[in-house]
């Protein structure tokens, strides 16, 4: 009887130690399976620098590579780059490539300014922009796009940050009606770094005067307003940063009218040249149709000769015969 236990007890203790072995086993072989998921050869990547400058008017490269699961994969593919933020920003350039081609076809190009450098096929989606413009400053996100069997794809999250700069630019300078039948002046320019603004005028000093506390920059703009504009004459708006400087320039001349007897006698004069211009016109107009009317001395109508058809003849044939007559 006790070896009759004993020998169940082994067997219990066998199966235990069996089962216990089986699911350390399945336990490792799915960490092992996780691993190689994970190595930077087997997951979904894409390597973008923080940050690409350029000046405006040039061309920047905005480079972008990546990394996929899927080896030695041949079939269609897409790549996307797209503007201001992942996922759903507006696109700006898109190339699709057939199975097993390596030329991936421009299907957009936003203004015609961009161009795909890099192989998608070789994970790279280096992407080329030419003429920056202050509006091209802004975040870029590249994407690719797997087809067929595969239907995997993948985009960056952070981007690349575009920065353009640029020298100032003074885009509107103007005089405005102010409160009170006074006038004010405003100045826009723009620029990267954003430009500092400076009036100079009449009693302003001969150096720039200090820029207004109601200018105000949005993005690359600025704007500075010389809220009262006191003496006649030439008011100048400066724009400068750290890569030059730009100048324009308004005038302004106000029309001082004149009062008492000045006002009577600027009237009249005004008055009398018109009555003067009048009298020329009506003179001249006489003067055209005179000839029209002139009188001719009484003379009789000088009668007309009829025409006959037979004096005519008789004239051209006077030797000929007279002409028969008939009588009945």
């Amino acid at each position: 009887m006790e070896s009759s236990i004993r020998l169940l007890a082994c067997l219990v203790c066998v199966l235990l130690t069996g089962s216990f072995v089986r699911t350390k086993i399945d336990t490792t072989e799915n960490l092992l399976n996780t691993e190689v998921h994970s190595s930077p050869a087997q997951r979904w990547s894409m390597q973008v620098p923080a940050e690409v400058s350029a000046a405006a008017g040039e061309a920047a490269v905005l480079p972008c590579t990546f990394t996929h699961p899927h080896r030695h994969y041949d079939g269609p593919l897409t790549a996307i780059w797209r503007a201001g933020e992942p996922y759903a920003g507006p696109q700006v350039f898109r190339c699709a490539a057939a199975r097993g081609s390596e030329l991936c076809q421009t299907a957009l190009s936003l203004h015609g300014r961009f161009r795909l450098l890099g192989n998608p096929r070789r994970n790279d989606l280096s992407l080329r922009v030419e003429r920056l413009a202050l509006a091209d400053d802004r975040r870029y996100f590249c994407r690719v796009e797997f087809a067929g069997d595969v239907h995997d794809r993948y985009e960056s999250r952070h981007g690349v940050r575009l920065h353009v700069t640029a020298a100032p630019r003074i885009i509107n300078i103007s005089v405005l009606p102010g409160p009170a039948h006074a006038f004010r002046a405003l100045c826009t320019a723009e620029g990267e770094p954003p430009p500092a603004l400076a009036w100079s005028g009449p009693a302003l000093g001969n150096g720039s005067a200090a820029v207004p506390s109601s200018g105000q920059g949005h993005g690359h703009l600025v704007t500075a307003e010389l809220p009262a504009l006191n003496h006649d004459g030439r008011y100048t708006c400066t724009a400068a940063n750290s890569l030059g400087r730009s100048e324009a320039s308004v005038y302004l001349f106000r029309f001082h009218g004149a009062s008492g007897a000045s006002t009577v006698a600027l009237l009249l004069g005004a008055l009398g040249l018109k009555a003067l211009l009048l009298l020329g016109v009506l003179a001249a107009g006489v003067a055209r149709r005179r000839p029209e009317h002139l009188n001719t001395p009484d003379t009789p109508p000088r009668s007309q000769a009829q025409e006959s058809n037979y004096e005519n003849l008789s004239q051209m044939n006077p030797r000929s015969p007279p002409a028969a007559m008939c009588s009945p």
